[in-house]
This record gives structure tokens, C-alpha cells and sequence, in this order.
């Protein structure tokens, strides 16, 4: 990580939230991942708010989003996250390095590091068969797509909902955009780089077989294609 960039991070801490109790660098800078258009992702930590809030800004030239949060309201996202199964506050928390040092920022710390590492909760039965009947439906509205720009948009889900099945059946957490390949790399590299270019050789080729195939190959260890008998809501 840039030494300027934990300087000016830390400068923009004494400027615009000099009474919060600590304060939090993460994100891509952290990871040495960063790109030119990259921002600073500051988790500030303020016992006098009463709602949690996203606030984004330039400084130095520079794009910083400032994720505030008191003891309560960062612990009710690490439970909203961990249940949607997208742990990205819980992710900042525990990989981010100090700007401004506290007793509860370090326990709030481990507290992300543990949810992490426990992974989220299992998928029951229902939920299970919930996912393999949207993605069956996907899977033939894939097949049978005729029109060139809708497929383009059915193949997008069809690729989220079955990286989601993957993972969640395996107990992980999922992504969302990037995360997608960098959820799927964390727990499984090969699959990952399989996964990306089945879908990479689709959008080039259009051949549809081998993307049937790999859903498919998901499906198929929880009981494979849903359709007959499937029904949500009946008494």
C-alpha cells in the first residue's frame, strides 16, 4: 500500500471527523489491489450518530467513501450481511488497518474476522430447492433464446444465480459484480478459472453447450433441474 495514500487518509480523518473514536483503512488500497480509479474505503467508527450512513468525497484529488457507523448499528450490518451472505462490512472491518486506534475498533475486528471464517449460514431445504427451480427456469429461457440482446442479460443472471448456488451449498460467502470470480477464486480457484471461461468463450461464440453443461454440473449434487411439483406459497 501507498504510504500517500494512508497519509491522506489519515489527514481526512483529522479534518472531517476529528472527535470519531476510530477509524478504519480498506478496501482495494489494503489489498495492494488498487487501480487509477480506485477509492479509499474509510470504516469511521462515531458512538454519537444514531444511524449509520455512506458519505462519499474528493480529497486530495482523490475519491474516499466514508462508511460511518456507531458500536450498534456496525454490529446490526455485520448481522445483515452475514445474512444475505455478502460480508462486505464485516470484509473492510477485518482487513482494514488503523487510522485511529480503539479499544472497541480492535474487538470489532475479531468479531468480523470470526464471522468470516465461520461463513454463513447453511442453506435449509426449501431455500435449496427455491434456487434450483429459478435457475432451471433461467436455464431454459437461456436455451430457448432466440433474440441476441435479451440473451446477453439472461446469460448475466444466469451467471450470478449460479455462482450463489455454488456457494452458498458449499456454506460461502458469495460476491456481487468483481466479487463474483474473487468469491468463487477464494474457495475454489480451478472452478473459478473454469467458471470464467465458459462464460468468456459464450459471449465470444455464442455456443450455449458448454454454459449448459457447467450449470448443470451445479445443479446436479442437490438434486439437479427443478420444475414438476415446485410451488411456493401453497397451503
Amino acid at each position: 500500500m501507498s504510504k500517500n495514500f494512508f497519509e491522506i487518509a489519515t489527514h481526512f480523518i483529522n479534518k472531517n471527523f476529528p472527535n470519531c473514536e476510530g477509524a478504519l483503512l480498506a478496501g482495494s488500497v489494503v489489498r495492494g489491489e488498487s487501480t487509477d480509479t480506485s477509492d479509499l474505503d474509510i470504516v469511521i467508527l462515531d458512538s454519537k450518530i444514531k444511524t449509520a450512513y455512506r458519505e462519499s468525497f474528493m480529497y486530495s484529488d482523490i475519491p474516499i467513501e466514508a462508511f460511518v457507523h456507531s458500536e450498534t448499528t456496525i454490529r446490526g450490518f455485520f448481522k445483515s450481511d452475514a445474512g444475505r451472505a455478502r460480508p462486505s462490512l464485516p470484509k473492510m472491518v477485518s482487513e482494514g488497518i488503523f487510522l485511529r486506534e480503539c479499544d472497541l475498533l480492535i474487538e470489532l475486528k475479531s468479531e468480523a474476522a470470526d464471522l468470516l471464517k465461520s461463513g454463513p449460514v447453511p442453506w435449509d431445504a426449501k431455500e435449496i430447492d427455491f434456487a434450483r427451480y429459478f435457475i432451471t427456469d433461467l436455464l431454459d429461457d437461456f436455451i430457448g433464446c432466440t433474440n441476441s440482446n435479451e440473451l446477453i442479460f439472461i446469460t448475466g443472471s444466469l451467471a450470478e444465480k449460479s455462482h450463489e448456488f455454488y456457494l452458498r451449498t458449499n456454506q460461502q460467502w458469495i460476491g456481487q459484480s468483481k466479487w463474483i470470480f474473487r468469491a468463487l477464486k477464494n474457495f475454489d480457484g480451478g472452478f473459478a478459472d473454469e467458471f470464467a471461461i465458459i462464460f468468456d468463450e459464450f459471449y465470444k461464440t455464442r455456443e450455449k453447450e458448454k454454459v449448459v453443461q457447467l450449470v448443470e454440473r451445479i445443479l446436479e449434487p442437490l438434486g439437479g433441474r427443478l420444475l414438476d411439483g415446485f410451488s411456493v406459497g401453497k397451503n
